[in-house]
């Protein structure tokens, strides 16, 4: 009844602007907000309800369905917010609202609403956003729930008649002879169409969660045994057999009238593991059917076996830890996590480098013996489950060499083209690096003295180079007095190095 009203009224603006006429917009203009007003408190509702039943009772399968819901509810609500901006620039541009007409202060003026809507682009700029506001909530319903949907939010362009000329939808419902409460009038009719094209696509899209209770979506191949403990001779059988679960579905699982967690209809029982035996245990599951009847079914018992608690130290490179270095470590118990053994040396420290894997690097820091100590939590106590005794060593020293040699010949190009001079450590576990501190190096060359070098760092110096240009068929280099420091620190007096050119 509203709707004709108002299209019978905007008929007659071009005749005539009354202040009746002006009236009658004016009381349907607060018909539709106040319709806007009860559109956006009853999504509220649909929206508080979907949250605390089906959200709450199957928030994997309602999820994605609720997301999609506050989707359309965000590309209604900025169509609205655009229109309730709209709304106010043209209030203030007519001179704000006056209580004494309640209504805005130039609600006959002609010429504001052509101004702003039309001349300055707002009104195309509001069609646009319509037209993609509609779009956007038909692409959010699924194709079949789109038939027989009319959205009434629409920008068409009215039908002439009376031989009046053809308006665009603009200029009909913003254009010239439109008073400025006319133009109030369809803006708070657009918030209305926009509220309710809000309400069908929402109510649309939450609906597809009232689905069946039960969907077998997820299928696992199961192996159940009698029992995980055998005596030597004793057969091992075992059921194996194909099962169906509905992942979405949070069921009620207990076992001795306690309630498991649930997790993607999946239960997840933590048996008692504080007392060394065989433990027995059957579990409850209970489900709302289709026909909305709960169903229960019982497993079969299952059994398993608590032994006492060991532990397992082993070195991941030797027997051996090394002064100066992160040694690593693996340590694990059978029957505790990893995470909950602590693990401790008698001498020097040793840190975690992963304890969900139970690896740590130890560092010692005098040669001896060091041993590594385990302990964890057994029946809600520490106890000491095991340890091991390892040696510690310095870490040898590297080789020098020079010319890819540690001694012998080289050709003389080969000798004057050198940059540097390492110290290789070789066939070790660990891939380690030592630098060259210092050295003397003798260029001895035939029937000649003795040049002497002082050559500090891996680096060959410049003086050291400008010498080694020296060398000639037959010169023999001696670098002794070698010094590197390596990871532990210390410094490292090195093999001599005799070579003669060639």
């Amino acid at each position: 009844m509203i709707g004709i009203l108002y299209l019978v009224l905007l008929g007659l603006i071009a005749l005539n602007v009354p202040d009746n006429l002006l009236d009658a917009f004016r009381k349907i203009q607060i018909s539709l907000n106040t319709s806007s007003t009860n559109a956006t408190n009853d999504l509220k509702e649909t929206f508080t309800a979907f949250e605390g039943s089906t959200l709450k009772d199957q928030p994997d399968r309602a999820r994605p369905i609720y997301d999609t819901a506050k989707m359309a509810r965000d590309a209604a609500q900025a169509l609205d917010d655009y229109v309730m901006k709209l709304t106010a620039e043209l209030t203030k541009a007519g001179g704000g609202y006056n209580p004494d007409i309640d209504d805005v202060d130039a609600r006959d003026n002609l010429d504001v609403s052509p101004r702003m809507m039309i001349e300055e682009k707002r009104a195309d700029s509001l069609k646009t956003l319509i037209n993609a506001t509609r779009d956007r909530l038909m692409s959010l319903l699924r194709k079949k729930d789109r038939q027989g949907i009319e959205l009434s939010l629409n920008t068409d362009d009215p039908h002439s008649t009376g031989g009046m000329p053809h308006k665009s939808w603009e200029e009909a419902y913003f254009g010239e002879g439109v008073p400025l409460g006319a133009t109030l009038t369809n803006l708070a009719k657009i918030r209305a169409d926009d509220k309710t094209a809000e309400n069908e696509v929402v109510k649309k899209i939450l609906s597809n969660a009232q689905k069946a209770q039960v969907n077998l979506d997820k299928f696992d191949a199961v192996a159940v045994a009698p029992t995980s403990y055998l005596l030597v001779g004793q057969s091992y059988t075992a059921d194996v057999f194909l099962t169906a679960y509905d992942s979405k579905l949070s069921p009620s699982i207990t076992v001795g009238g306690s309630a498991l967690p649930v997790d993607a209809g999946k239960g997840k029982y933590s048996g008692d593991t504080h007392t060394v035996g065989l433990h027995t245990w059957s579990a409850t599951v209970s489900f709302k059917n289709n026909d909305g009847k709960i169903q229960t079914y019982t497993t079969p018992p299952q059994t398993y076996m608590v032994a006492a608690p060991s532990a397992v130290v082993s070195p991941d490179k030797m027997n051996v830890l090394y002064i100066g270095i992160a040694n690593p470590i693996s340590v694990s118990s059978p029957g505790i996590a990893n995470k909950d053994l602590r693990v401790s040396i008698s001498s020097g420290s040793i840190n975690s480098s992963d304890p969900n894997k139970g690896e740590y690097e130890a560092n010692v820091s005098s040669v001896g013996t060091a041993t590594v100590s385990i302990s964890g939590q057994v029946g809600g106590k520490t106890a000491a489950l095991g340890s091991k005794l390892f040696r510690v060593k310095k870490i040898p020293n590297p080789v020098a060499e020079f010319a890819g040699t540690s001694g012998g010949s080289q050709n003389t190009p080969t000798i004057q083209g050198q940059n540097y001079i390492f110290a290789t450590l070789k066939d070790f576990e660990f891939d380690l690096k030592f630098n060259i501190k210092s050295y003397k190096l003798y260029i001895i060359r035939p029937r000649q003295d003795p040049v002497i070098v002082n050559g500090y760092g891996g680096t060959l110096s410049q003086d050291v180079k400008d010498k080694l240009r020296l060398v000639t068929p037959g010169t023999r280099l001696i670098f002794d007095e070698i010094y590197a420091i390596g990871p532990d620190k210390t410094d490292r007096l090195l093999n001599s190095i005799t070579i003669k050119a060639n």
